[in-house]
């Protein structure tokens, strides 16, 4: 095998392969091997047909087969060979078959080097999760609120009893509860941003845009399959499609460019998933929230 790398840009390289006679030869004498085990050739019980007249039937088969046994096999070997961290599946090109030779081509996006900043120790900034009376009493106005509006439901115990509580008071204890779950879970999210834009600011990287575009579809995907589950009408969903490409393409690049400092984050540190229901970005992010500088916002 002959490998010749050719620098495109910064983040796309071409790979130009040719596979010598000998290992075609033997590849293609194995896929032959296989064809005349199930070959049907008039006079000849499968598997008994001599070579040549299964060759002459069945060889366009067997050049085809060839070409998908050793170019898989031969740029994995390619890449290997070269050290060449790829980051997804190569564009195969200008594939040959002639003289007993495989020529063929591959294009293929490289892992960019990530620069980070100082990602141990950022300042973040915590809101207290605490429920005021006033936000209490905001979300107590929603159940005043009576079913058709003509008037203003009254809470009370009679009322909350018929919800399953006790009292009013126990009412009140259970939804500041749920209420501060929720906070706390939204200024998680909050510290999280936090994190994710302070790694933005301080690493330096090419964004790879293979990697936008997949993500971008992903995300389009995802949107459309829920709409539909919605019962949004698909005349609907088409006329949005163009507002809400626009709208991913503003956060594809962002979340790419997130997975990638993470990723090199989990690198540096030696951070490992251990089964398929772990998420590397989450375990890196668990990771720089314990080492993170927490303040709390006392407003």
């Amino acid at each position: 095998m002959k490998v010749a790398v050719k620098k495109i840009d910064a983040l796309k390289r071409e790979l130009s392969f040719e596979i010598s006679k000998e290992r075609v030869s033997k590849a293609h004498g194995e896929v032959m091997k296989e064809i005349i085990k199930v070959a049907r050739v008039k006079g000849f019980r499968p598997g008994k047909a001599p070579r040549h007249m299964v060759e002459s039937q069945h060889g366009s088969l067997a050049r085809e087969e060839t070409l998908k046994k050793l170019v898989p096999e031969v740029y994995q070997e390619g890449i290997e060979q070269e050290k060449i961290d790829a980051l997804d599946m190569p564009e195969i090109h200008d594939v040959e078959y002639k003289d007993g030779l495989i020529r063929f081509k591959a294009h293929v996006d490289i892992k960019p080097e990530v620069k980070l900043g100082d990602y141990k120790g950022l300042k973040v900034m915590r809101k207290s999760s605490k429920v005021t009376d006033e936000e209490l009493n905001k979300t107590l106005d929603y159940f005043k609120k009576a079913p058709g509006g003509e008037k203003e439901q009254v809470v009370d115990d009679n009322f909350v009893k018929s919800l399953g509580y006790p009292s009013l008071e126990a009412f009140k204890e259970s939804l500041t509860r749920q209420m501060e779950i929720d906070k706390d879970r939204q200024n998680r999210l909050d510290v999280e941003n936090q994190i994710i834009d302070a790694l933005i600011k301080d690493a330096k990287l090419a964004v790879p845009q293979s990697l936008v575009k997949r993500q971008l579809e992903h995300r389009m995907n995802e949107t459309i399959h829920r709409l539909k589950e919605q019962g949004m009408p698909e005349d609907e969903i088409k006329k949005r499609e163009e507002e809400m490409r626009k709208e991913f393409e503003k956060t594809a690049e962002k979340d790419v460019k997130v997975y990638l400092i993470l990723s090199e984050i989990a690198k540096v540190e030696g951070i490992h998933t251990h089964s398929e229901n772990e998420s590397l970005p989450a375990k890196v992010m668990a990771f720089l929230l314990k080492e993170a500088s927490w303040q709390e916002d006392k407003k």
